[in-house]
């Protein structure tokens, strides 16, 4: 049995016949899609749960090293790597889960250490950053915005990406891991709280919401009246280990939307830890 953390929590590329994909086990790996034999793989100095971009010949990732990586598609030489923010007092919100977008030149991803940055495709260097709170969730970009959940607090929020200006943000309540699906006029992402919102691209403001039914069931014990985390009921314990599985599981009680939501022929689908695949008008 592989150890908990050695989980293939990335979701591959499929780019020319060759799958990229990161492991827990702190590599990312190409693989022949015909045969599944092993082309190469790179190692980093810690988990790998980012899933790879592979834009002109190149993989973006992150590691929870607190490195972004940029890697030749053919070879798994380093091209760079960026360096982002540590946390000595604490040692938790460090590292990168956010899976990067790549576009015109840009490589936009989100960082457990509170920021959003904009990274330079071919060299590595930063274009700019913006902090705003933890953020696990993948960016979507278009149209000159970028837009992204976060996690404690909890917004959905939208910045220039030209310059990482905020245009707004939406009261999640709860935190955001989804990333967030972009169709017609609307953004379409789940939140911890069971809860699959819809939010006008334009203003930010929320045009419906869609709870599962184990979140009509099961919220009064996880939220507040106004829709925020009751903290005391979900950490009851000063033990980190003990009450972060005590506050996830009761989390997951409420059918939590982790997953990414998919729109196609004006239908989004979406899966729930109640169980539950989802599909929506």
């Amino acid at each position: 049995m592989p150890d908990f953390w050695d989980l293939y929590l990335s979701s591959p590329a499929v780019v020319d016949g060759v799958v990229y994909v990161g492991s827990g086990d702190g590599h990312c790996y190409a693989l022949d899609a015909a045969t599944g034999q092993l082309t190469w793989k790179f190692a980093t100095g810690d988990v790998v749960h980012s899933s790879p971009a592979v834009v002109d010949g190149t993989v973006y990732f992150g590691s929870w090293d607190t490195f972004l990586y940029a890697v030749d598609a053919a070879t798994g030489q380093a091209k760079w790597k960026f360096k982002t923010g540590d946390d000595a007092e604490n040692h938790n919100q460090t590292g990168i889960q956010s899976s990067p977008a790549v576009v015109d030149g840009t490589v936009y991803f989100g960082c457990r250490d509170s920021h959003l940055y904009a990274v330079d495709a071919a060299t590595g260097q930063e274009k700019w950053k913006v902090k705003i709170t933890w953020i696990n969730a993948s960016p979507a970009v278009r149209e000159g915005r970028i837009y992204f959940g976060t996690s404690i607090p909890a917004f959905f929020v939208a910045l220039d990406a030209g310059t990482g200006k905020e245009l707004y943000r939406f009261d999640a309540h709860v935190p955001v891991f989804s990333s967030p699906a972009l169709a017609g006029n609307l953004a379409l992402f789940g939140s911890f709280n069971g809860s699959l919102y819809a939010v006008d691209l334009a203003s930010g403001k929320q045009v419906w919401e869609f709870q599962t039914e184990a979140a009509k069931k099961n919220a009064a014990g996880c939220l507040n009246p106004d829709g925020s985390l009751n903290f005391p009921a979900l950490f009851p314990s000063r033990y980190f280990e003990e009450t972060m599985f005590h506050a996830g599981q009761k989390l997951f009680t409420m059918g939590a939307i982790v997953s990414s939501p998919v729109v196609d022929g004006g239908v989004v689908y979406v899966s729930s830890a109640d169980g539950c695949l989802y599909a929506l008008e």
